[in-house]
């Protein structure tokens, strides 16, 4: 099997794949056949956890190339996407002589992927550098569009750049060896792609949970690609987040406060899902939503075990809306918050009030 899309189809110059598959197989003929460099050296950036499953397994199809294949570990979690880590990575290709001619493949979740990209855009000035994701969430969606980063201190995706990938290489059955939990982070953020672009699309992801949870491969693969499209069309309508990419913040701006809050203890998604209950509350108060669509959205978050409330001392809703003014998403001291207009269509929203973002705070603080 292999389904591909093309991102950029019009701009040559940041044009490039997002190739699905159920294998690694085909990766090597990508280089075989259709990127543009003969890489000298390549060099495969992954965390511990991933590197016991698919390191060897992508070196060996890496094996037959003209390349010398390097690979760099570090320890896997939020907690290493940050500037320690980037320096050491840095070390190690300038150790190897690493030069512009040669090549990074960041192979693993979000956190490989964007510390990944990133050390790609700024070293010497920008490497070329392949996604090859392997969560649900990197999949269909932090692996595609440049969007690179890492967290500075405590502020989430506070450094960063836009640069893209040569390629984006997603293996679909790696998903089979990831957690519940991972895989239902996941979810989050495919949810939020129906929501906030395609009413269409979020009917399928309601009418298919069964299958989506039971692993049925011909439906994941529907629903990944499908979501892949979404986010394929809006990075190409708004590369550098000015207009209609933000609109996939939705549930971001609250969600990133209280992944700070949880010391990044919840998965990204799950934050997320809890940030996208507030943004439907809110999103009915302005009626975009009714009452019943709010209330079946969430049941489909719950149906996929993702929390939809937080509780704790540290969940404070002065606190988490204090936190919200600290996210990268503040605009002349104004909260750019997504909501929505109606199921399948976003709106960006400067002007919703600190009592408000309190009530829907309050709506998730159990």
């Amino acid at each position: 099997m292999n389904e591909t899309l093309i991102v950029n189809k019009n701009d040559a110059n940041n044009r490039y794949d997002i190739s699905l598959n159920t294998d690694f197989v085909k990766l090597r003929d990508y280089f075989s056949d259709l990127l543009e460099k003969k890489y000298a050296k390549i060099c495969i950036v992954t965390d511990d956890k991933v590197a016991k499953f698919y390191l060897n397994k992508v070196k060996s199809v890496l094996s037959t190339l003209d390349s010398k294949i390097f690979s760099y570990i570090f320890p896997s979690g939020e907690a290493s996407k940050n500037c320690n880590t980037l320096n050491k990575l840095y070390e190690d290709l300038i150790i190897n002589h690493f030069d512009r001619n040669d090549l990074l493949i960041a192979l693993g979740g979000g956190v490989v992927g964007d510390l990944t990209g990133y050390c790609a855009a700024t070293y010497l000035r920008g490497i070329d550098y392949i996604q090859v994701p392997t969560t649900l969430l990197s999949q269909v969606d932090s692996s595609i569009g440049g969007k690179t980063a890492i967290d500075f201190m405590q502020y989430k995706n506070m450094v960063g750049a836009f640069y893209m990938p040569k390629l984006v290489y997603i293996n679909v059955n790696t998903l089979k060896t990831l957690d519940k939990a991972q895989f239902d982070s996941g979810m989050g953020e495919i949810i939020k792609h129906g929501l906030i672009q395609d009413s269409e699309y979020y009917d399928f992801i309601d009418n298919n949970k069964a299958d989506i949870a039971e692993f049925r491969l011909e439906t994941l693969i529907e629903l990944i690609l499908r979501s892949c499209a979404i986010k394929c069309r809006v990075v190409e309508i708004d590369p550098k987040e000015k207009g209609i990419r933000a609109y996939l913040n939705f549930g971001h701006t609250i969600g990133h406060a209280i992944e700070k809050l949880s010391d990044y203890k919840l998965y990204h998604g799950q934050c997320v899902a809890i940030g996208m209950v507030s943004a439907l509350y809110i999103s009915c108060k302005l009626g975009g939503i009714s009452k019943d669509e709010m209330d079946k959205a969430i049941e489909l978050i719950e149906y996929f075990d993702l929390p939809t409330c937080v509780e704790g001392s540290e969940y404070d809703a002065q606190t988490i809306l204090e936190a919200t003014k600290s996210d990268k998403k503040m605009e002349n001291n104004a909260i750019k918050f997504v909501v929505l207009n109606s199921i399948g269509e976003a709106q960006i929203n400067k002007e919703i009030d600190d009592d408000l973002l309190l009530e829907a705070i309050n709506y998730i603080i159990k």
